[in-house]
């Protein structure tokens, strides 16, 4: 039999990024995303060709056994790989598109962060992003460090179908950036990210030069 709308999945959230590494703030993002917007799905998607990225990334390989570490134990939570299968450039509008079509009728929320935000007039088919699915901001007490803060009442376009919500996060001043800066510097990364990803890092011999 198949499953009957009254138990298919209403509600599918997106958190993509490089996570080269998935850090623990990614990880509180993910379980706030659930909490606080109900979701009965989140897709985590690394990306693929980062179009964005002034800096090569880690092979996806790594990327995505990283992700399955670091968010295994995350109820309601998919890994998605379909990004890292793409040609050429990965873009979150495409992704949103084939949600919708796997899931229809559902609501779709994307889950960005404060500096992705204030970005976000830089994206790909941004305005279509606005249509597809409520955009989620994560609002933490304590910022990483990254120019140019967004005003959280208004942070996005004003288009007639915009839709955005405020995640609450925990304080936590994780970057990928300070991970990879550490690591090559030797220093430990404990309580940045997860014991699994830590031993990962170490075994594969990551992040050695500066990021």
């Amino acid at each position: 039999m198949g499953v009957s709308v009254s138990t298919a999945p209403q509600r599918i959230g997106l958190f993509g990024g490089a996570f080269d590494p998935p850090h623990d703030a990614h990880v509180a993002l993910a379980r706030a995303a659930i909490e606080q917007l109900a979701l009965d799905r989140l897709h985590i998607a690394p990306t693929g060709d980062a179009w964005h990225k002034s800096r090569p990334l880690s092979p996806a390989s790594h990327r995505l056994a990283m992700c399955r570490l670091a968010f295994g134990d995350v109820p309601k939570v998919v890994v998605d790989e379909r990004e890292l299968r793409r040609n050429g450039p990965t873009y979150t509008v495409d992704t949103l598109i084939e949600l919708r079509a796997e899931y229809p009728g559902a609501a779709l929320f994307l889950q960005i962060g404060a500096d992705q935000a204030a970005a976000f007039h830089t994206w790909h088919r941004a305005a279509d992003l606005l249509q597809l699915a409520t955009v989620s901001i994560a609002a933490r007490a304590v910022t990483n460090g990254v120019e140019g803060q967004f005003d959280v009442k208004n942070p996005l376009p004003k288009t007639p179908a915009a839709t955005t919500r405020i995640l609450t996060l925990p304080a936590l001043a994780h970057s990928a950036t300070e991970v990879r800066r550490r690591v090559a510097a030797g220093l430990s990364v404990d309580g940045l990210v997860s014991a699994p990803v830590a031993r990962y890092i170490a075994e594969h011999h990551l992040y050695k030069t500066p990021a």
